[in-house]
């Protein structure tokens, strides 16, 4: 427990070590400020511009920005999907891997497009190298740059005063991609290939006796899986298979690429709103709740089945449990390193994993899905986290307004009913589409046929499943089988609301802002720099989450835990 607590605490001094300076970095990129990257790919943003006929510096406002964001997005989803439909191709595809079924390849264009990648497939049994890298790898990138798109057009929203615009939704996403998630995939993919990642073209191996070794292009694929919050393994093990994952220190190279870039966006917001204290707020407020959850999952899995210890073979028993619960994790990292990861990939919307999480305890699996059903506010996914933080942040300031009899200000802007309407929808809305497929799901035959575990844990298994692909994460408690069409187009469904419900507010917030007036501050103003605000803020994400998924959570993991503490008494 010492040693994981250790491990721990190292991993978020590295962590702000490398946020510090790469968040004002992104400050200066979005708001087109020159850097040190500009001599070379400045000529590429401007020719893209060319290419594009648009100028980079024309505004928009708030629903022009979220039809270009939309039809981007649209245009993603038909390319991903037609690419699965005619990868058959001999290009890239040594394998000769036929056409993907049509449920699964909407599912999967889908999901990459909404920088969720729920994989209701192996990568490497199902997809080409060509799929994986033009189609997939393409929506990587996209999907992350669309998240922090949106989030600067939210902050440009909260700066501006009586403007008209939020910013330029092509120039956002371009200079995202080409000056953030480009060059740092780059040295990522450059880590990993020195850790003994593969990065190849070559056929598979196929063994004299019988085995087949996978082969392809994984560093580079694995670099903005992990750096985009995106998830989607380029094999079907994910960052639990060596070819992704060969070692401890690229087990950590994995872990602070899904959360550098989300905690070097709360010191960007401080940068673009002029005060950097209003960006450590809002990380304080996220590694609180971050570093609460973590505490939970590394006791549970640490502790292990308290199930088992009621066995005859007690004695066996616990020199199996003496390194806590090793059920489904790599020897190699152990309870501690895995529940490190699964806490970081569902505080993030990553849903990358190192280990299983059908195979965790109750309470050591609780904790990641509720993560996911709290927006994956902590740190959140790249751009997605902190905007949807900012909706509990308006909710907050709302709370302390009313408190005081006063109408609600956040950073100078009054927070009136319109906004208020906004925020309540991007919270609400994906909750709803969450708990709503998961009780049409246990009411249908075909869809609780999927469920390789009856009882609590099969519940948690689909409640896990509309949880991850709502809020975008992609992670599965893995007993599920999901590749059925009910839940392939019924969570493509919930993917896509997950995502656009949540874009369309945040944008409409970020234009009623952009309009207003600066509100000078008094003594009614409630500071939202403070350690007070910290904690309001705290307590709004976590009442919501308790007042809306207790009774369903009651349901899975926590009647799975009682019944294991039944079995030992």
């Amino acid at each position: 427990m010492t040693h994981a607590w250790i491990q721990n605490i190292l991993f978020l001094v590295l962590l702000l070590a490398l946020a510090v300076p790469l968040g004002p970095f992104i400050a200066k990129v979005m708001e087109g400020e020159r850097t040190f990257l500009h001599p070379v790919l400045g000529p590429v943003e401007r020719g893209f511009y060319r290419l594009m006929g648009i100028s980079g510096e024309e505004d928009m406002g708030w629903k022009t920005y979220a039809w270009a964001i939309t039809l981007f997005n649209l245009l993603g989803i038909a390319a991903v999907f037609l690419l699965q439909k005619i990868q058959a191709v001999p290009v890239l595809n040594p394998e000769a891997m036929v056409k993907v079924p049509t449920d699964l390849a909407f599912n999967t264009a889908v999901s990459f497009t909404t920088n969720t990648n729920w994989q209701a497939y192996g990568g490497e049994t199902t997809l080409s190298y060509l799929t994986q890298m033009l189609g997939l790898t393409v929506q990587n990138f996209l999907s992350a740059a669309t998240g922090i798109a949106v989030l600067v057009a939210l902050i440009r929203g909260l700066v501006r005063r009586t403007a008209d615009g939020i910013g330029n939704a092509w120039a956002d996403l371009i200079r995202s991609t080409l000056y953030v998630l480009l060059p740092l995939s780059l040295v990522i993919a450059l880590l990993l290939v020195s850790q003994g990642a593969i990065q190849n073209f070559s056929a598979y191996v196929h063994t004299a006796s019988g085995q087949i070794i996978a082969m392809g292009p994984a560093a580079s694929q694995v670099a903005i899986k992990m750096l985009g919050t995106n998830g989607g393994g380029f094999f079907n093990a994910n960052s639990a298979h060596p070819f992704e994952n060969p070692t401890a220190f690229s087990n950590l190279i994995h872990m602070l690429a899904i959360f550098v870039i989300p905690t070097a966006l709360c010191l960007t917001f401080g940068r673009m709103v002029k005060d950097k204290r209003q960006g450590w707020a809002l990380l304080a407020a996220m590694t609180v709740i971050f570093v609460g959850a973590l505490a939970v999952t590394t006791w549970a899995e640490a502790k292990g089945n308290p199930g088992l210890k009621a066995l005859p073979v007690d004695q066996v028993v616990s020199v199996q449990q003496g390194g806590g619960n090793m059920e489904g994790k790599e020897v190699r990292f152990g309870t501690g390193a895995t529940s490190l990861f699964a806490t970081i990939t569902t505080a993030a919307s990553c849903g990358a994993v190192n280990g299983q999480h059908d195979s965790f305890t109750p309470l050591g699996g609780l904790v990641p899905l509720w993560l996911i059903e709290l927006g994956e506010v902590a740190f959140g996914g790249v751009g997605s986290g902190l905007y949807g933080m900012l909706m509990f942040a308006l909710v907050g300031v709302f709370i302390g307004g009313l408190m005081v009899g006063r109408t609600p200000e956040y950073l100078g802007k009054k927070i009136e009913a319109f906004e208020m309407k906004m925020a309540s929808i991007a919270i609400l809305l994906p909750s709803a589409a969450i708990l709503l497929g998961t009780a049409v799901a246990v009411l249908l035959p075909v869809a609780t046929a999927s469920v390789s575990n009856p009882g609590p844990h099969g519940f948690t298994q689909i409640l896990y499943a509309f949880s991850s692909a709502t809020q975008n994460n992609g992670s599965a408690f893995g007993g599920l089988s999901a590749n059925i069409p009910f839940y392939n187009y019924g969570l493509a469904l919930a993917m896509i609301v997950g995502r656009f419900g949540v874009i369309f507010p945040v944008l409409a917030i970020a234009g009623s802002l952009g309009s207003k007036k600066a509100t000078p501050e008094s003594l009614g103003t409630l500071p939202t720099h403070t350690p007070l605000f910290v904690g309001v803020l705290v307590s709004v994400v976590l009442l919501v989450g308790a007042l809306t998924y207790l009774p369903a959570l009651a349901l899975g993991p926590i009647a799975e835990q009682l019944s294991l503490r039944g079995v030992t008494r």
